[in-house]
C-alpha cells in the first residue's frame, strides 16, 4: 500500500502537469488567433479604403500663388482621419515643382472635426518655430492647410490652427490665428 501513493502521486502530478500546459498552450493560441485577426481587421480597413484625388495646395515657385497638386490618397469615410491624411500629404510637401508651404520638420499633433464643420488643425510648434515669415509666405502656408482641408472634405466649413496644443495670435506675426478661416480662392490660379 505504501508503494501505491507515490506512484498515484506521481499519476496525479504528470495529469496537473499535463492540464496545465495545456491551459496556457490553448491560451497563447487563442491570444495569438486574436493577434492575428485584429491585424487581418486593420490591413482589410486600409484595403478598404476607398482612394480619391484630391487637390492639395502649394505655392507657386515665385510665391506669388497657391496652385493645386493632385495626389491619389486613400479616403477614410471619417471627415478627421482623411483630414489627417491630407495634412500629412502637404508637411510631405510637393512632387511636381512646387513649393512646401509647411515648413520641414512641422508634424500634426491631432485634428478634430466638429458637428458643426470646424476642422481643428493642432501643428507642432515647429511650424511657428521654423516658418520664413514674411505676410505671404505666411498667408500661404494658413491657406494651403485650409483650402486642402476645405475644398476636399465637403463636411468642413472653417479651419481653426492651433499651435503646440494652443490658440496662438499668429503664425510669423502678421495674420490673426484666433478665428477660424473660410477658404480662400482669390489665392488660387
Amino acid at each position: 500500500m505504501i508503494t501505491r501513493h507515490p506512484v498515484l502521486y506521481a499519476v496525479l502530478s504528470v495529469i496537473a502537469l499535463s492540464a496545465i500546459c495545456m491551459a496556457l498552450f490553448t491560451m497563447s493560441s487563442k491570444s495569438s488567433a486574436e493577434d492575428q485577426f485584429n491585424q487581418n481587421v486593420q490591413t482589410s480597413d486600409i484595403q478598404n479604403a476607398n482612394k480619391s484625388v484630391v487637390h492639395l495646395y502649394f505655392s507657386d515657385k515665385n510665391n506669388s500663388f497657391l496652385t493645386a497638386e493632385e495626389r491619389a490618397l486613400l479616403h477614410p469615410d471619417n471627415s478627421a482621419e482623411f483630414g489627417k491624411i491630407i495634412i500629412e500629404a502637404l508637411i510631405d510637401g510637393p512632387r511636381k515643382g512646387l513649393m512646401r508651404t509647411i515648413p520641414t520638420g512641422t508634424t500634426l499633433k491631432a485634428l478634430y472635426v466638429t458637428q458643426d464643420g470646424i476642422a481643428y488643425v493642432d501643428m507642432s510648434n515647429t511650424i511657428k518655430n521654423s516658418h520664413p515669415g514674411g505676410i505671404r509666405t505666411e498667408l500661404f502656408t494658413i491657406f494651403s492647410i485650409v483650402n486642402s482641408l476645405i475644398l476636399n472634405i465637403p463636411k468642413l466649413d472653417a479651419v481653426k490652427i492651433l499651435i503646440g496644443g494652443n490658440e496662438s495670435m499668429t503664425l510669423a506675426g502678421h495674420i490673426d490665428l484666433r478665428f477660424p478661416f473660410k477658404a480662400n480662392m482669390l489665392l488660387i490660379r
